[in-house]
């Protein structure tokens, strides 16, 4: 019963309290004033999780390197930038300029000279992949494929240095065209029928989650 019924009275609850909060002033009425201390708690229970992701990484990554598993070197290193990257939240900065956040810290060091280049080294190799994809979807086999590829060839010249002289060259405000009926027409409406849809689907698991249908997040079907 603990571990079915209470969730599901819980989550039963704090989602209806949302949906009525939402429909009264939170700085006159008590039920207004629930959603924000809902949404607090909500911040205390997201930094716990955070710390139960910490343990959690840590105990694979240790498992795996106690049994040699394949790429146990790699956890290696991950466990190695866990408890360096929590040097500075650990100790006071009083102790060293090196605990700190500023430039010369050890976070400085580890942003500046390993995850901002490994940031980048994703990115650039996501590019290709992007490229590649591009390159199979924008055949021209039809006629919706030809305007298609058109449009994704202007707007990638649109948003480089030399593809933007190039616009200029041609007769007529061609930038300013791309602008105004590319992205902030066609390119807006379909954002927009996407985000109605996504939000539409949001709503209906929420309601499965209210309801106690949707019970994945117990570990159940």
């Amino acid at each position: 019963m603990f571990k079915t019924t209470i969730p599901v009275v819980i989550a039963f609850v704090a989602g209806v309290a949302m949906v009525v909060s939402f429909f009264f002033d939170e700085n006159y009425t008590f039920v207004g004033q629930i959603s924000q201390e809902l949404l607090n708690w909500l911040i205390i229970i997201g930094g716990f999780t955070l710390l139960l992701g910490v343990v959690s990484i840590t105990r694979v990554s240790w498992t795996a390197v106690q049994r040699r598993k394949e790429g146990w070197i790699y956890k290696i290193f991950t466990l190695v930038a866990i408890f360096v990257t929590a040097i500075p939240a650990l100790l006071p900065d009083s102790w060293s300029p090196l605990f700190t956040r500023e430039t010369g810290s050890i976070y400085d060091w580890l942003f500046t000279y390993a995850q901002a280049p490994m940031m980048a080294t994703m990115f650039a190799t996501l590019a290709f992949y992007i490229a590649s994809a591009a390159y199979r979807a924008f055949r021209a086999r039809s006629a919706e494929a030809t305007l298609l590829l058109v449009t994704a060839i202007l707007i990638m010249m649109w948003r480089v240095p030399i593809g933007e002289y190039v616009l200029d060259l041609l007769p007529g405000d061609v930038p300013q065209l791309l602008n105004t009926y590319v992205m902030a027409g066609i390119n807006r409406a379909v954002q927009s029928g996407i985000i109605i849809g996504a939000a539409l689907g949001a709503a209906a698991m929420s309601l499965r989650i209210i309801l106690g249908i949707e019970r994945t997040y117990m570990g159940k079907g």
